[in-house]
């Protein structure tokens, strides 16, 4: 039957009705994997999780203060990061108003500031906190092929605080977007 059809009147292998039943469970799969995810367990302020903790987040940033006297110039970041006793990543991407653009009175955030890349390699976890430590490549201000950085943040979404120390430098972070758990 199918040898006398041209190639554009030979059926599909997918019909349109297994097509919506495959988009259909891999909806229903997505949907238990975040109900299973939001019904995890979160550490509460002071509690014990017998050692055991996990980190994750990720989102939008400003800096207090942007780069601080004389020029104040604003900066955001992007960043990223997930923890657990193994180890964990951590992602940060300051920008700057370009300096052409009027800055510091540009909202147009295109200038790599600063990169940091690194590998987590411990997480403490206290009273809803979490201190994250390791060690990052970092491009821009503050460049180093190796440099230690401690990164403390407290779980929740937008004014979170976070505080990033690398390079000889501390940036007080406030979560514009994005949220922080800790379990």
């Amino acid at each position: 039957m199918l040898g006398n059809l041209r190639v554009s009147e030979r059926p599909s292998p997918v019909s349109s009705a297994g097509l919506r039943r495959f988009w259909l469970w891999a909806g229903a799969a997505l949907l238990a994997a975040a109900l299973i995810g939001s019904a995890a367990p979160r550490v509460a302020a002071g509690e014990d999780t017998g050692g055991v903790h996990q980190v994750l987040g990720g989102g939008k940033t400003i800096i207090e203060g942007g780069t601080g006297a004389p020029a104040y110039i604003p900066v955001t970041t992007v960043l990223g990061f997930h923890a657990d006793g193994q180890g964990g990543a951590f992602e940060c991407l300051a920008l700057a108003p370009t300096a052409g653009s009027g800055a510091p009175e540009s909202g147009e955030f295109e200038v790599n500031a600063m990169y940091v890349t690194g590998k987590v390699t411990s997480v403490q976890v206290s009273h809803g906190t979490a201190v994250l430590k390791g060690t990052a490549v970092v491009t821009g201000l503050g460049a180093g092929p190796s440099e230690p950085f401690t990164f403390t943040v407290t779980a929740g979404g937008p004014g979170t605080t976070a505080t990033l120390v690398i390079s000889g430098r501390t940036f007080h972070e406030i979560l514009l977007e994005g949220r922080v758990t800790i379990h």
